[in-house]
């Protein structure tokens, strides 16, 4: 069997500083891609294809997949700047390897995994599209891994990587590193932005390795619309959509509320959930009535509060 490589020079119109960890091909110097089964240079269409085992490289973001296709076009020029550098004698204008041409989307088929040191996701189909920077997933167990959380979803995965946003639609389950999980429709993920390294900076000698949180981005919140699920030791609480902050352990869920513990239930419109201590609360909503089954002689309701704020605590009912 052959390997067949080729680098793609392509200057993109995004700068190309260095961002670290994540997954984002939108920075970076060339392309680097191989593939077991050839690559092909389709010029008419302005498209590249690696066939078999193909893999991308730009910079700390690797791409594996069966086939692999890149589009590029003429790099445009800035106003009133120098014109792209000519081809290399022997050349092709508008080759992708003149320095006169960009790539402005790629797609994987077949097996995708793209990583970086710390993040990772996986799947049948990933199409990027690098002047939105945002990389969509489709397919089979569709999984994505950061230091921070494990997002799965049934029928898309996203990374806005400037936005520094994952969104899973379908089925989507979030579960973080501290084993906290949340569940709905719709899952959007926000992380802070990750630290680059300075430009030239190495690492001191005996240096610890770089935080990965750090460098992937941290956890900052976490919102779900539709059919919301979220669990704590004790409780599963379900509403309509929700947000979660990690730092502080608290969420708050609004809809049509259910709290249950063991077989114990409130329902209401509000929940505030600490998940750190696994405490639920219902508090007043608009509709400013909540009810409830509260089992006397069930050990689980111990912490299972009603609301405090103005409203009338729910009727328990006896087990009869």
């Amino acid at each position: 069997m052959r390997l067949v490589s080729a680098v793609l020079g392509l200057a993109l119109l995004l700068p190309c500083a260095a961002v670290a960890q994540q997954l984002d091909m939108s920075h970076g110097g060339p392309i680097d891609i191989t593939a077991r089964d050839g690559i092909d240079w389709r010029q008419d269409e302005q498209i590249v294809v690696a066939h078999g085992d193909a893999r991308a490289i730009r910079g700390d973001v690797t791409v594996l997949a069966d086939t692999l296709t890149a589009w590029y076009r003429p790099k445009a020029a800035p106003a009133g700047g120098p014109q792209p550098a000519s081809p290399p004698s022997g050349g092709t204008p508008g080759a992708p390897d003149s320095g006169g041409s960009e790539i402005y989307k790629m797609q994987a088929l077949g097996n995708v995994h793209i990583f970086t040191p710390t993040d990772q996701v996986v799947g049948d189909k990933a199409v990027y599209d690098i002047d939105q920077s945002v990389l969509v997933m489709t397919g089979r167990n569709m999984k994505m891994t950061t230091p921070t959380q494990i997002l799965t979803a049934r029928d898309t995965l996203e990374y806005w990587s400037q936005k520094h946003m994952a969104v899973a639609r379908g089925n989507a389950v979030a579960v973080t590193n501290d084993g906290r999980r949340i569940a709905a429709d719709t899952l959007v993920a926000y992380t802070t932005a990750s630290d680059p390294p300075l430009a030239g900076a190495k690492p001191a000698a005996g240096a610890p390795p770089a935080d990965p949180v750090g460098t992937s981005g941290k956890l900052k919140k976490v919102e779900a619309f539709g059919h919301v699920s979220l669990r704590t030791q004790t409780d599963t609480v379900i509403g309509d959509r929700g947000i979660y902050v990690p730092d502080t352990g608290m969420a708050r869920l609004a809809g049509q509320i259910r709290i249950t513990r063991g077989k114990n239930q409130l329902n209401g419109s509000e929940a505030i959930v600490n998940m750190k201590t696994g405490v639920a609360r219902l508090v007043s909503g608009k509709a400013g009535r909540v009810q409830g089954l509260v089992i006397p002689n069930d050990e689980t309701n111990q912490g299972l509060t009603a609301p405090t704020q103005g409203t009338k605590p729910p009727a328990a009912k006896a087990k009869p």
